[in-house]
């Protein structure tokens, strides 16, 4: 009797705790997959008893339900219908697999979700800021009066510039929330009426504020020029309000009503209680980076917390301090430790890009690693160094040992605002300067070396590895029944169904199944017959072998790589489709699988393996 999907979908949400404790759902090839906000309120056997429902589980942060090929997408479709919820994104399980991570490890995560895709911008600014730079400070050049310096600095300063705004926008992707209200958020907080963040230690009278609430709680009017941390803080509050307001405003004002509020709220906890908070924060380090700079340990501490307050966005303020020590002392004495902390990110961004074998890695470590030489640490901290942690780290000590010795030596700059190869032009002791550089460099990128080991699985293979996948159709025999053979799909070694790292497949919920560990990335068909599914992201597909009791076979490339949302997978058929015996019917990129984090097993299960009695397993 065939399943009622309306029915089975019913069911399961009756034991689900209400609409409300359903955060996602999403499913894949086999399975109804629910990202849940209090298990709780869950009925897991109840739902273990529903019709159609074959087994239930938790991996990943989601609660999943199997149904089976073929018929979960049309129990999905029932779900959505009833409860009213729409289609989960790629990102929505990604959201459901990160919230069941340490707090501190989904901090790193959304930083490095937003920053990853905003790499080639703050690269290419970076680079061209510091040539730009060194050139203007070159004597008898004159390059620094000329039109080209005008328009090049124009150029580079750009994407530094307007930092807030791109930040916010790939925020908001990250975080779900309107993209083009997350630009709002970010223009706002450097809107021209403001005062220049970095002009606040140079403002003439005293900083204008507003006085929204009287006198109780004056709001200060300065931007946030530079900054990252309160721009990521506003824009999540801003995702998490328009969600809200979503669920909450009748359909027909939504369009008016959400837009207007959320802009509206997120502003005033942006100016009245981020912006405070912040400031108060800025004088804090600020004060403290004074007090410390004047002793050899203080300058230490200096030189390894330095690039913390860069991810902040606080080191353009230390040019209060840096114009307050060149006003009383004649030297700033601050610029050899900002070098020596930005030297150090450059020596571990550069054992990275070096040692790594993966090109994507290479090509973003290398250029950045360059910037940060130049002083413009960025593209280093936030595209490598702080998202692989360990150089980050290495680049901290180095830091803080390269100040010890600055403090040690007295050197300083006759100026500020430059750090790095263009701090010669500054300098008062170029010898030392360079020592101090060596050091710093030279100690972050051993203990880079030493600290940071690259996952194997995340290295690009030589070309002539990659030729070498590319095997002829095996030949082995994965299954066999009395409708006939099964050969394995894909090359690699055939192992039992309980060593499968998925429960569904190893309790061989969905039929008599094997797995095989690839050596290459090519599936084919294991027998002539017809494509009964191919899945919307290539990574399973549904065969019916030629005859009259023909085999049902389902082949699954990996686990859990639904959530990779076709990344890395083609197919080179289509529903309904006839095949031939070793036809090649997918690609599959195994380097992407392991780095995405799934195993990259490749699971063959006979659906309908309940239609025989002789069911024989190579394995």
């Amino acid at each position: 009797m065939a399943l009622d999907y309306r029915k089975c979908a019913e069911e399961i949400f009756s034991h689900l705790g209400g609409k409300d404790n359903i955060a996602s759902a999403a499913h894949c090839a086999t399975r109804l997959r629910l990202a849940i906000v209090d298990n709780s309120k869950v009925d897991t056997k109840a739902l273990e008893n529903v019709e159609g429902v074959k087994g239930v589980f938790s991996s990943n942060g989601q609660l999943q339900l199997i149904i089976g090929t073929g018929t979960v997408n049309k129990v999905y479709d029932e779900f959505l219908d009833i409860t009213g919820l729409t289609a989960a994104t790629k990102e929505d399980v990604k959201a459901a697999a990160a919230a069941q991570m340490p707090f501190w490890k989904r901090c790193l995560k959304a930083l490095g979700d937003v920053f990853v895709p905003i790499l080639p911008a703050i690269v290419a600014s970076g680079l061209m800021m510091g040539l730009v730079e060194a050139l203007g400070k070159i004597p008898g050049l004159g390059f620094a009066g000329s039109d080209w310096y005008g328009f090049l600095d124009m150029v580079a300063n750009t994407a530094f510039a307007y930092l807030p705004v791109i930040v916010a926008v790939s925020a908001a992707k990250v975080f779900g929330g309107n993209v083009y209200l997350g630009a709002v958020v970010g223009l706002m907080m450097i809107h021209s009426n403001l005062v220049n963040a970095w002009s606040v230690g140079t403002y003439e009278g005293e900083i204008p504020v507003w006085h929204l609430f009287g006198d109780l709680l004056p709001v200060r009017q300065v931007g946030y020029q530079g900054h990252v941390i309160p721009v990521i803080i506003a824009v999540l509050f801003m995702s998490r309000l328009e969600q809200w307001l979503h669920k909450h405003v009748p359909e027909m004002l939504d369009l008016f009503i959400v837009p207007l509020v959320t802009v509206l709220v997120t502003a005033l906890l942006t100016f009245v209680v981020i912006g405070p908070i912040f400031s108060t924060l800025e004088t804090m380090v600020l004060s403290g980076a004074e007090v410390l700079v004047k002793n050899p340990i203080g300058a230490a501490a200096m030189g390894a917390l330095y690039p913390w307050t860069v991810v902040m966005g606080l080191h353009h303020m230390y040019n209060v301090i840096e114009a307050g020590m060149l006003a009383s002392e004649g030297l700033n004495t601050w610029m050899p430790i900002a070098s020596a902390a930005n030297f150090a990110q450059f020596g571990a961004c550069l054992a990275v890009g070096l040692k790594t074998k993966n090109g994507k890695l290479k090509s973003v470590a290398v250029p950045s690693s360059l910037s940060a030489a130049l002083g413009i640490t960025e593209p280093a901290i936030f595209g490598v160094n702080m998202r692989l942690f360990k150089p980050f780290i290495a680049a901290m000590i180095a830091g803080a040992v390269g100040s010890l010795f600055a403090a040690f030596s007295g050197i300083g700059a006759t100026a500020y605002g430059v750090t790095g190869i263009p701090g010669y032009l500054t300098i008062n002791n170029a010898l030392v300067y360079t020592i101090l550089l060596a050091i710093s460099g030279g100690l972050a990128f051993v203990l880079t070396n030493i600290l940071w080991k690259e996952d194997p699985d995340t290295q690009d293979k030589p070309a002539e590895a990659k030729a070498a996948e590319e095997k002829p159709a095996p030949a082995e025999v994965a299954m066999s029944t009395e409708a006939g053979e099964i050969k394995a799909p894909v090359n690699g070694k055939i192992i039992p169904a309980k060593d499968i790292p998925d429960p569904v497949f190893a309790q061989e919920t969905m039929g008599p199944s094997v797995g095989i560990e690839p050596t290459d990335g090519n599936v084919y068909a294991p027998f002539d017959g017809t494509v009964m599914m191919v899945f919307p992201t290539n990574h399973a597909l549904g065969l019916k072998a030629d005859g009259e009791k023909g085999m049902e076979v389902l082949i699954h490339v990996g686990v859990d790589t639904v959530n990779m949302n076709g990344e890395g997978f083609e197919a080179f058929v289509k529903q309904d489709d006839k095949v031939k015996a070793g036809q090649k019917l997918l690609h599959f990129d195994r380097d992407k699988i392991k780095a995405a984090g799934h195993p990259d097993t490749v699971i063959v299960a006979i659906t309908n393996g309940a239609d025989y009695t002789d069911v024989k397993k190579a394995a």
